[in-house]
């Protein structure tokens, strides 16, 4: 997988904040950015939108404008545009397999907008084998991002959330940022209790106990690797999509997980994911795992 930043535009302002989320980021990490437009020629859909070549104009015109308008105020970064020619979804799965993070508009409180239309971006969010990078038209989070942290949800065991954890660190170290690392939980009902369990729990003290030494062991390995990252080991009880949109006023950028596998009735976000992507007022980075 090439490291680079990929973008999708279509014009909308969703895509032109994502568009300078995705280039000013491309800046920090010293990485290539490629615009992208996904396009598929529709006669039977169009009334009075011109013909093929117009139409193949006009989108050429729309991701050369775009890369244009990030070239100029980022001189120096290495900027290609690219027409995607074909199903919305096919292309861009295609497009990102050689890319290291995907970088799309949203609306938050319902569909992602534009080329992506309901369940058509729910599926490349699920489906993306790389970071996809959610940003709102109104997206204030950077501009006030003095003091504000990339919050990262953590769950299970060390391996459970490394990669989510992975791409906070990062992000942090690219921006100078701190991290606070989110482990919520809850009561499990009495017949998830055993013998082992328990005991595990009278060893650790307790549930809450337990929990922060386990987000400890989780985060051992990343405190060791990002020395310099100021972070904050944060426990709640709670659910956890409920708990990281809690904390979404001081975010700069919020990071959650998602199952890279498929289930039996196809790609899946997940509760959490789909909670905080739509909802949270900040840039939402949900990053694959397994």
């Amino acid at each position: 997988m090439t490291d680079s930043i990929t973008v999708g535009v279509d014009g909308s302002p969703e895509s032109r904040a994502a568009l300078a989320w995705a280039a000013r980021e491309a800046v920090r990490r010293g990485l290539p950015l490629r615009v992208v437009y996904a396009w598929q020629w529709a006669p039977h859909e169009l009334i009075g939108g011109g013909d093929r070549d117009e139409q193949a104009g006009w989108a050429r015109g729309l991701v050369q404008d775009a890369a244009r308008t990030v070239a100029d105020r980022h001189t120096g970064l290495p900027v290609t545009a690219e027409i995607l020619d074909g199903a919305a979804v096919d292309s861009l799965l295609a497009a990102v397999a050689e890319s290291g993070t995907l970088v799309l508009g949203s609306r938050g409180h319902g569909t992602i907008v534009g080329f992506l239309l309901g369940s058509v971006g729910q599926q490349v969010i699920a489906e993306a084998p790389c970071p996809v990078v959610l940003v709102r038209a109104d997206d204030r989070a950077e501009a006030e991002a003095g003091g504000r942290e990339i919050v990262v949800g953590q769950q299970g065991g060390p391996d459970d959330s490394a990669a989510d954890l992975r791409f906070a660190f990062e992000t942090a170290t690219a921006r100078g940022a701190a991290v606070r690392v989110v482990r919520a939980w809850s009561l499990p009902p009495v017949f998830a209790y055993s013998p082992g369990s328990l005991k595990l729990l009278d060893e650790a003290g307790g549930l809450e106990p337990y929990e922060k030494k386990a987000l400890a062991e989780a985060l051992r390995p990343w405190l060791e690797r990002y020395p310099g990252v100021p972070v904050t080991q944060h426990v709640e009880m709670g659910s956890a999509g409920q708990v990281l949109l809690s904390l979404a006023d001081r975010a700069q950028l919020m990071v959650v997980g998602r199952r890279a596998q498929r289930s039996v009735v196809g790609p899946r976000i997940g509760s959490v994911a789909h909670a905080v992507m739509h909802h949270a007022p900040c840039p939402v980075a949900v990053v694959p795992h397994s």
